[in-house]
C-alpha cells in the first residue's frame, strides 16, 4: 500500500500561509515587546512550531528584515520627500513627524531607529540612506536660516531616540501624546530660539558606538 503525497501546489500554499502567519505574529509581537522578543512566543502566536519559524527565517534578523520591510520603505520615502520640500524647515518637521508616526506604538521600529545591526545588510542600507538624506535635510534648513546653526545630523538621531521612549511610555495612555513633545523639541531647534549649547554634538563614530552598545544590550 502506498501513501499518497499532497500535491506540490498544496504544499506551497501551506508554506505561504505559514509564512504569512509568522509575519503577522512577528509584526504584532515585535511592536509590543521590541526586537528582543522571544521567537518561541512568535511561533506560538502564529499557531506553529518553532522549527517552522526557523525553516522560513533561519535567523532573528531574517525575520526582522522581513517584518520591517514596509516601514523601512516608508522611512526612506519620508526622507526623500522631505529633502526637496520648500521651505526647508517644512521638510525637517515633516521628516521628524513621519519618523515619530512610524515609531508610535511599535517598539520594534523604535529599536530599528535607535540601534545598529552590523550583520543586517538590509537594515543598515536603509539606515545609511536615511542618515545621508537626514544630513541634507539639516543642511538645507540651516542654509535658509530656519534651523539653528549648531545642530549636527547626529543630533537628529538623539531626537528620534528620545521620542522612542516618549512613545513607549505614553502610547497606551494617549497615542497622540508624542506630538506635543515633538512640537516642544522643534521649537528648540528654531534658529530664532537658539541659545549656546553647553557641549558639542557627538561625533559620528561616537554615535555608532552608542547604537552598537544599545543593540548588544537589547539583543544578547
Amino acid at each position: 500500500m502506498t501513501t499518497r503525497k499532497p500535491p506540490i501546489g498544496s504544499l506551497r500554499r501551506d508554506a505561504q500561509r505559514n509564512r504569512a502567519a509568522l509575519l503577522d505574529a512577528a509584526r504584532a509581537v515585535f511592536a509590543e515587546e521590541g526586537l528582543d522578543a522571544a521567537l518561541e512566543g512568535i511561533a506560538r502566536r502564529a499557531g506553529l512550531a518553532i522549527g517552522t519559524l526557523y525553516r522560513h527565517f533561519p535567523t532573528r534578523m531574517d525575520l526582522v528584515g522581513a517584518v520591517m520591510a514596509e516601514k523601512k520603505r516608508a522611512w526612506i520615502k519620508a526622507a526623500e520627500a522631505a529633502v526637496v520640500m520648500e521651505p526647508a524647515w517644512d521638510g525637517l518637521t515633516f521628516f521628524l513627524e513621519r519618523v515619530c508616526e512610524l515609531q508610535a506604538g511599535d517598539l520594534g521600529f523604535n529599536d530599528i531607529a535607535s540601534m545598529r545591526f552590523p550583520y543586517a545588510a538590509g537594515i543598515e542600507a536603509a539606515r545609511k540612506r536615511a542618515y545621508d538624506l537626514g544630513r541634507r535635510i539639516v543642511e538645507r534648513a540651516q542654509a535658509e536660516g530656519s534651523l539653528r546653526p549648531d545642530i549636527a545630523a547626529e543630533d537628529v538621531a538623539f531626537i528620534v531616540w528620545a521620542h522612542s521612549r516618549v512613545s513607549e511610555a505614553t502610547y497606551a495612555v494617549d497615542p497622540q501624546a508624542w506630538r506635543r513633545y515633538l512640537a516642544l523639541t522643534l521649537d528648540g531647534l528654531r534658529a530664532t530660539a537658539a541659545n549656546p549649547l553647553p557641549v558639542p554634538p557627538l561625533r559620528p563614530r561616537q554615535v555608532l558606538r552608542a547604537q552598537l552598545r544599545l543593540g548588544r544590550r537589547r539583543l544578547r
